[in-house]
C-alpha cells in the first residue's frame, strides 16, 4: 500500500499505522476514557441527511470563503496540532509547505517541533497560532509577539486543556515524548526500521517555541500529559483570554467553546471567531459533538462572530452539512496528521486535495455553485 492507494480517511490512517510504531500511532488515533465521544464526533453527520436541488448550472464552482481575516480556496484547513516530527521527520516544515500549496490556513502549536519563526520564512500564506496560556505568563506574551513578528495572520487560544485528558490508550502502550524505546515498546520499534532510523538520524527532538523558555520544554522525557499539566495553568480564566485578544489585536479565535453562553462571552471580549470544539474527543469524554452543538450555537452568535466547525470531519460531505448548519468553515487534525505520517509533505498535499475535491464534487450533486447556497433549506435532521 502506497499514497496513490489512499482515498479516504480509512485509507491514510491504515498505512499511517504501517508506518508509525504503536505508541505514536495511537496518540493519533486515541480519545479520552471510553473514546465515547471520540466516536460520535464522526457517527454525529449520520445523523443528518442533505437535501439536492437539480437542474442548476454547475458548471463553475466557487468554493472560496474568508475566514480568520483570510480568504481560502476551499471552507477547510488543518487544526493546529502538537509535534509532528513525532509523525514524520520532516515535521510541520512539510505539514507548513503542504497546506501553503492548497491555498488554506495553516496551524501551528504552541508545542510544534519546528520554530515560529522557521514556520514564517517557510509558509507565506494565511497562518493561525494556536495558544496555550502556561503559568509563566511572560512564556505567553513571548509567544504572541514573536507571531506577530513571523507574519502569522490570526490567534487562536485553546480553552478546553486546563488538565490533559485521560489518554489510556497512552499508557498502555508507553507514549511518551520524545519517544523512548521501554520493554513494551521495543518490538514496536523494530518493527517499523524506516521511522526509527529516520528519528536517530535526524534532528534532535524538541519543542522548538519553548525550548529557550522553560526547562520542561527541553527534555520532556516523561508523558506529553504531565507537561500539560505541569505547565498550562489551571486558573486561566475570561480576564487571561481577554488580555490575550487585545495583546494580538487582530483575527482571534477561541477553541473549545461548546455552550451558547461561552460563544456568547467570546463575543463579549472580542473574539472575532470560536472554534466549535472538543479537543478530538481527547479530553471530556461524554461531552457533546460539535456537529451535534453546532446549529444551537451558530442560531444564538452566528451573526456576530465567524463559527468554526473542529472534530469529526472525514469526508466533503461533513463540511457541507456543517457550512449548511452555519458554519463559516471546518477544520480537522486526525486526518492530516495520519496523512503526514503516511507520506510527508506529499501525503498532507493529498488528503486536502482529496478533501477539496470531495466537496468540489458534493457542492456540483447538491446543485450550489457558491457556500452561500448551503444553507439550512438544505440539510434535515433524520428522525428515528
Amino acid at each position: 500500500m502506497n499514497l496513490n492507494d489512499c482515498h479516504n480517511f480509512d485509507d491514510f490512517r491504515i498505512l499511517a499505522k504501517k508506518k508509525l510504531p504503536s505508541p505514536i500511532f495511537h496518540y493519533i488515533d486515541g480519545g479520552s476514557d471510553d473514546e465515547v465521544t471520540l466516536n460520535r464526533n464522526t457517527d454525529a453527520f449520520n445523523d443528518y441527511d442533505l437535501i439536492p436541488n437539480v437542474l442548476n448550472d454547475v458548471s463553475n464552482i466557487d468554493m472560496s470563503t474568508t475566514v480568520l481575516g483570510e480568504k481560502i480556496d476551499f471552507p477547510l484547513f488543518p487544526s493546529a496540532t502538537a509535534m509532528h516530527r513525532l509523525y514524520h521527520h520532516e515535521g510541520e516544515r512539510a505539514s507548513a509547505r503542504a497546506v501553503e500549496k492548497m491555498g488554506t490556513i495553516f496551524g501551528t502549536s504552541t508545542m510544534s517541533t519546528v520554530s515560529i519563526e522557521e514556520i514564517g520564512q517557510i509558509n507565506k500564506g494565511p497562518k493561525s497560532f494556536q495558544l496555550y496560556i502556561h503559568k509563566d505568563r511572560g512564556l505567553t506574551d513571548n509567544l504572541i509577539e514573536r507571531c506577530k513578528k513571523a507574519g502569522f495572520t490570526s490567534m487562536c487560544l485553546t480553552v478546553d486543556t486546563v488538565v490533559a485528558g485521560n489518554r489510556e490508550r497512552d499508557r498502555r502502550t508507553g507514549f511518551t515524548t520524545p519517544p523512548k524505546l521501554t520493554l513494551g515498546s521495543l518490538l514496536s520499534f523494530a518493527l517499523h526500521p524506516v521511522w526509527t532510523i529516520n528519528n536517530l538520524i535526524h534532528e534532535k527532538f524538541k519543542l522548538a517555541n519553548i525550548i529557550h523558555m522553560t526547562q520542561k520544554g527541553t527534555s520532556i522525557d516523561k508523558s506529553v500529559i504531565d507537561y500539560i499539566n505541569e505547565q498550562f495553568d489551571p486558573a486561566m480564566n475570561w480576564k487571561d483570554a481577554e488580555y490575550c485578544v487585545k495583546k494580538w489585536n487582530g483575527p482571534f479565535a477561541l477553541k473549545g467553546v461548546m455552550s451558547v453562553e461561552d460563544a456568547k462571552k467570546a463575543i463579549d471580549i472580542g473574539c472575532t471567531a470560536i472554534m466549535v470544539s472538543n479537543h478530538g474527543g481527547r479530553q471530556l469524554d461524554g461531552s457533546r459533538a460539535p456537529f451535534d452543538q453546532l446549529a444551537e450555537i451558530v442560531d444564538a452568535v452566528g451573526d456576530k462572530i465567524e463559527v468554526i466547525l473542529d472534530g469529526g470531519v472525514r469526508r466533503g460531505t461533513h463540511v457541507l452539512k456543517a457550512l449548511c448548519l452555519g458554519a463559516k468553515a471546518c477544520s480537522f487534525g486526525k486526518g492530516y496528521l495520519f496523512a503526514l505520517a503516511a507520506g510527508g509533505q506529499k501525503g498532507v498535499e493529498k488528503i486536502l486535495e482529496n478533501m477539496k475535491t470531495e466537496i468540489n464534487r458534493d457542492m456540483k450533486l447538491m446543485g450550489c455553485k457558491n457556500l452561500n447556497e448551503l444553507n439550512s433549506s438544505k440539510i434535515v435532521f433524520r428522525k428515528s
